[in-house]
């Protein structure tokens, strides 16, 4: 017994609450695991393991998790999905503290054919018909770990490599987390102390100089593939799903209909299943990081690059309207993905291209 007391003391109270709860809600989702067990999709994620950061592919229901990466020198983050689900742009940090240098790659989704295309490039997203990747250039050339350090927002074209930057360049600074429009017409991202703006989630149109302002309280925000819907982070401990309007010439979100809670841990990286059925998240408790990590900072741990402890994913059914409570491991409205809290994060659903038939 005391032996069990004294390694019970190693590990801080949420994480080890984290891990108590995640095993009760793992028995208590079977319905919701039942669905995703069924699904064609897989879900790529960056997780935190032997002190590297990788991007792993899962199964939809967290099942056949696969190291895409396995570079122990460098550090990968941040995945998104290509449209036909073929390929996988991501960053990858090479050094440490301000020297550190972020870079957009592309892959294949499988992990093969990686690809360095452009340095000081943050917050990639893909055009909806997969032939250009967006991305946010560094603001100053010394590193910031701060999500909105960025300046000006640039469009890497795969066929050819060229570069080139929005109409409204000069006047677009420190946005964060951006992704098209399923119709191609606008951007949805977080500014934040930018732009005229304090904090917020704005849609900036993608040909034009127009900047609408959602009028929606936090950050993160991801448009589901029919793009009639969007979900982000209403606060720290809240994602939230609601109507979203983006064919008109002034997008507007509607009621909120679907609020994911947890009173006792944080909440953030929501993203869409790619028939809209099912939205992913990470969660786990506050903390700054620890910088001790290599590759790795000090800084909020929703933000990329910074080690979150405990932080796990769950799959929640969007097909609901009302609250899902995260606390409440008897509530059939979510389910755990991933449970050993390794610093999951940053969850990108994908369908897996049709293997040819030789």
């Amino acid at each position: 017994m005391p032996i069990r007391l004294l390694r019970l003391k190693r590990f801080s109270f949420p994480y080890l609450s984290a891990v108590l709860f995640a095993t009760v809600a793992v028995n208590a989702q079977s319905a919701l695991h039942e669905q995703l067990s069924g699904q064609p999709f897989k879900i790529a994620y960056e997780t935190y393991v032997h002190d590297n950061w990788e991007i792993f592919v899962m199964n939809a229901d967290g099942s056949n998790p696969v190291n895409l990466t396995q570079t122990p020198h460098e550090h990968e983050h941040y995945p998104q999905v290509s449209p036909d689900g073929t390929k996988i742009c991501f960053s990858v940090d090479q050094g440490e503290g301000r020297d550190a240098v972020r870079s957009l790659y592309v892959m294949d989704s499988d992990g093969k054919n990686r690809k360095k295309l452009v340095e000081n490039a943050r917050e990639p997203f893909w055009s909806p018909d997969g032939k250009v990747i967006g991305f946010l250039p560094q603001e100053y050339p010394k590193f910031n770990v701060m999500d909105y350090y960025t300046k000006g927002m640039s469009f890497y074209d795969l066929a050819t490599g060229a570069i080139a930057v929005h109409p409204n360049n000069t006047n677009i600074y420190h946005l964060y987390n951006p992704g098209f429009s399923p119709n191609g017409k606008w951007i949805v991202s977080t500014v934040h102390a930018g732009m005229g703006f304090d904090h917020t989630i704005l849609a900036i149109e993608r040909y034009g100089t127009n900047i609408v302002d959602l009028k929606i309280p936090g950050c993160r925000p991801c448009l589901s593939r029919d793009g009639k819907q969007i979900a982000w982070g209403s606060g720290d401990h809240e994602i939230v799903a609601a109507p979203i309007d983006l064919e008109s010439a002034l997008p507007s979100v509607g009621t909120w209909r679907l609020r994911i809670q947890d009173h006792t841990n944080e909440t953030y990286h929501v993203d869409w299943s790619p028939d809209d059925r099912y939205l992913t998240l990470s969660f786990g408790p506050a903390s700054k990081g620890d910088p001790s990590k290599p590759g790795t900072f000090q800084a909020a741990c929703e933000i990329v690059g910074v080690y979150a402890p405990g932080w796990n994913l769950c799959a929640v059914s969007a097909e609901r309207d009302g609250v899902v409570n995260l606390n409440d491991a008897t509530d059939t409205g979510f389910f755990m993905l991933t449970t050993n809290g390794f610093s999951n994060k940053e969850s990108a659903w994908f369908r897996p291209p049709q293997k040819t038939k030789e």
